[in-house]
């Protein structure tokens, strides 16, 4: 058998391997999405042509007829924590349904991607699997491989608890294929309150991504600390600085522009986010090709770093950090320029077509929507609910503080860098794009890179 054949797909749905996996992009060396301790793994790349070499993924010997089979990439510490509270939950109403976990673990769901595109082209699919919802989607719904779940699981109640942009992130073609379970916030600018008082810098006074370097600077000038901790081993970070300066200074609307792939028209301001990180990049710590994310935050917790973009899933590293209290020892404010903009990345479960235990996926998905899951999935997890009437009271100050800028925000752009926001072909090339950014810091060859993605 070839790689132009389906492997096993049912018919109804007519895909060959390679249209498939060059369609999903490629498994790119990649960092977390909301993700600790796996940040400094890294995959071999996938460019579409070893796709019988990558494993034709068997299920778990132990999946019977009926279990819930459940793949995921939440492994490392707090989001493993997270993960088996929703389970707990899940079970307390549904003591009868097996759970049978299958993780594949890997930054950012850099290897659920394999494991799932060849399962579903051999027909073999899990129960459900994590995915962003939006245009990462989009390789699954073109080939009609997501079943519509809009009147078996989204009820009017349900739709009505959603905010209006997280229910169309669950529909990219469409038809409801998808349950969203948290929120993460990428536009945070993370810093360490001593550092800032040591140099004479007030975050709160930057006013955009400009007077970010110039507080850059200022660092550099008055203290021995990194004034961004942030890493070039893995392009993502990158892409992620790039879209914050790029919302920053031109704002939600061009940004939609942009990700629509109208980038010749805002060539000059593409350009001149690149232009701005060439001189951030002045500021990186000296090992910044050679550390994860994650590291680089701990520079910021030891005091050896001033500042940190990411997203809210750092913030886990510092609450579990002793003596590390927020509003004392760190803080955050909305990157610059970007006030009132909540830069999300969303995970969610799907029903995949062929699915080999209907009725507990349905039971699953339809718990996964509910205010109980997501009160305890949510706060462990270091992100915010999709649902707008979930109890705070678990939460803490810095969730419940970005909880209110979400209600408050005036924008929910999606992420690029964590695929909600392009579909994956053009994700991979972006990333592709960024590496080579990290390396040569080529503003030329970076921006006909990006107009050549899209």
């Amino acid at each position: 058998m070839n790689d132009d054949e389906t492997h096993g797909a049912d018919e109804s749905h007519p895909i060959s391997r390679r249209r498939y996996v060059a369609g999903a992009g490629a498994v790119a060396t990649v960092g977390l999405a909301g993700c600790a301790d796996d940040a400094d793994e890294e995959f071999e790349e996938d460019d579409g042509t070893n796709g019988d070499d990558t494993g034709d993924e068997e299920p778990p010997e132990d999946v019977d007829e009926g279990d819930l089979e459940i793949v995921h990439w939440w492994t490392a510490g707090g989001e493993e924590d997270a993960y088996n509270a929703l389970l707990d939950g899940f079970r307390e109403e549904h003591p009868d349904i097996e759970v049978v976990d299958n993780p594949a673990p890997g930054g950012a769901g850099s290897a659920i991607d394999t494991v799932i595109q060849n399962r579903v082209l051999d027909g073999n699919p899990p129960s459900t699997f994590q995915i962003w919802p939006g245009q990462a989607m989009t390789p699954y719904t073109d080939a009609d491989l997501l079943e519509d779940i809009g009147d078996s699981v989204w009820d009017d109640e349900m739709r009505e608890a959603y905010l209006d942009d997280v229910v169309d992130l669950s529909r990219p073609a469409g038809d409801l294929v998808a349950v969203p379970i948290n929120i993460h916030r990428l536009n945070n600018l993370f810093f360490n309150a001593e550092v800032l008082d040591s140099a004479g810098v007030d975050a709160t006074d930057i006013d955009d991504p400009q007077g970010l370097l110039d507080a850059l600077e200022t660092i550099d000038e008055e203290t021995d600390a990194t004034p961004l901790a942030h890493q070039t081993q893995s392009p993502w970070s990158t892409l992620q600085l790039f879209e914050a300066v790029f919302l920053g200074q031109q704002g939600a609307d061009d940004y939609a522009s942009f990700v629509d792939g109208d980038v010749e028209s805002l060539e000059d301001e593409v350009r001149e986010a690149l232009e701005l990180l060439v001189e951030y990049s002045e500021h990186y710590p000296e090992d910044a090709g050679s550390i994860s994310w994650d590291q680089g935050n701990s520079q910021l917790i030891q005091g050896d770093a001033a500042f940190l973009h990411q997203g809210d899933w750092a913030a886990g590293q510092y609450q579990g950090t002793d003596d590390f209290e927020y509003g004392e020892d760190w803080d955050m404010v909305a990157f610059p320029g970007t006030t009132g903009v909540y830069h999300s990345v969303i995970d969610s479960f799907v029903f995949p077509t062929n699915n080999p235990s209907p009725e507990a996926t349905e039971q699953f998905l339809n718990y996964a929507g509910t205010v109980d899951a997501q009160e305890r999935f949510n706060p462990v997890k270091g992100s915010i609910p999709p649902r707008t009437d979930v109890p705070m009271d678990e939460f803490g100050p810095f969730l419940t503080s970005q909880f209110e800028d979400f209600q408050n925000s005036t924008s929910q752009p999606p992420t690029i860098a964590h695929g909600t926001a392009v579909a994956p072909a053009i994700h991979s090339e972006l990333e592709e794009a960024f590496a080579n950014f990290n390396e040569n810091l080529g503003v030329d060859q970076a921006y006909e890179a990006i107009r050549d993605a899209f």
